[in-house]
């Protein structure tokens, strides 16, 4: 054979050469792609199994909490619904906030009693011990269905976090309602998923998990042994500080909604790349031991979700003089009695809690 009848088989040589490398090149990044994945969403590391803290004397076991036999009444369904156009600027929506006593001497306040009790009211229902007083209602506002708990507490050693399989590490998961169950939680929200990031600072009764700083603009929740709260920059003090000056907790999602009382968002703050209507979980502080927890359905048809702004302006008109964001949207979720009273939602489709590294609660 002439060297004319073999000149075109080497282009096709070298093109099924370049073939191979690019389906070798093709399977290579496409098993990279699913370990990163599976790395940073699904597989657990760096666990730390939940140990009792010295340092947290708060949080010592005594008679006057060991002994406390929690036993209420049965709450059928969810709290009944209100359709409050505009949120008032009293304490969970009713005349008295808790703590206060009303004109026949009533009031809703953490004075003693003898056996826990849940009481149904008008829009909603009320927890009461002689350590804990949670006003629970609901409320229709900006086109969103909104859960309010006032809570009065007798300690700080009552407000507390729970971890996902009572361990702290990386994709460490558990649904709210589990978490909550298994503490023995009165009422729970979702926290601040730690466990998604690498980063930014973790205190949870009184014990530093992660020291590492987000970023110096980045603003964490702090929880002091007085029961105040205070919203800080991480870049202004570290976690070994705040756990110096008495933090026993400390979340870093973000941002800081309201501070001495003003408001501290605008039309325009949001969470990375989220929508601008979501559906929210929120602290805030009323006085110390005088607590305010929100969350809101979102991304229905019946229920928008909040804009942070939003947000913000219905936990100042609750009283807070500091209010802080948590993890939204598929996390946001709150239990009382035994029950998840929202609806989470991941994408509008369909009801379901999704799986969060911690909550925030009130329990024994």
């Amino acid at each position: 054979m002439d060297q004319s009848t073999r000149q075109p088989e080497q282009p096709y040589k070298k093109k099924k050469i370049r073939h191979t490398w690019a389906w070798v090149y093709g399977i290579l990044l496409t098993a990279y792609t699913v370990f990163t994945m599976l790395e940073v969403f699904v597989i657990p590391h760096d666990t730390v199994k939940v140990e009792q803290s010295a340092m947290a004397e708060v949080y010592r076991t005594s008679s006057e909490y060991a002994d406390t036999d929690i036993q209420v009444k049965e709450m059928s369904g969810k709290i009944r619904s209100t359709e409050s156009p505009a949120v008032s600027g009293t304490a969970a929506g009713s005349g008295t906030a808790a703590g206060e006593t009303d004109s026949e001497g009533t009031g809703t306040g953490n004075t003693a009693v003898t056996e826990p009790t849940i009481t149904a009211t008008e829009n909603g229902y009320i927890y009461q011990d002689e350590n804990i007083t949670i006003q629970l209602t609901q409320r229709y506002v900006y086109s969103t269905m909104v859960y309010v708990a006032d809570i009065q507490l007798s300690s700080v050693a009552s407000l507390r976090s729970g971890l996902a399989n009572d361990s702290f590490g990386r994709n460490v998961k558990e649904k709210t309602s589990d978490i909550a169950e298994r503490v023995g939680a009165i009422l729970a929200i979702n926290g601040d998923y730690y466990g998604f990031r690498d980063s930014g600072y973790v205190i949870r009764n009184g014990i530093l998990y992660r020291s590492t700083m987000s970023d110096e603009s980045s603003e964490d929740l702090v929880i002091y042994e007085d029961g105040s709260l205070e919203i800080i920059r991480e870049g202004d003090v570290t976690a070994e500080e705040l756990l110096e000056r008495g933090a026993l907790q400390v979340y870093s999602f973000g941002p800081g909604l309201v501070k001495d009382g003003e408001i501290t968002v605008t039309e325009s703050s949001e969470v990375g790349h989220s929508m601008t209507s979501n559906p929210r979980t929120a602290i805030g502080c009323i006085s110390p031991l005088h607590y305010v927890m929100v969350v809101s359905d979102g991304r229905t048809s019946e229920s928008a979700g909040l804009s942070l702004l939003q947000l913000a302006s219905i936990l100042q008109d609750l009283g807070c003089t500091d209010a802080y964001n948590l993890d939204g949207g598929g996390s946001t979720t709150m239990f009382f009695n035994g029950e998840v009273i929202n609806n989470p939602t991941t994408n509008g489709k369909k009801e379901s809690e999704r799986s969060v590294s911690d909550i925030v609660y009130i329990g024994y």
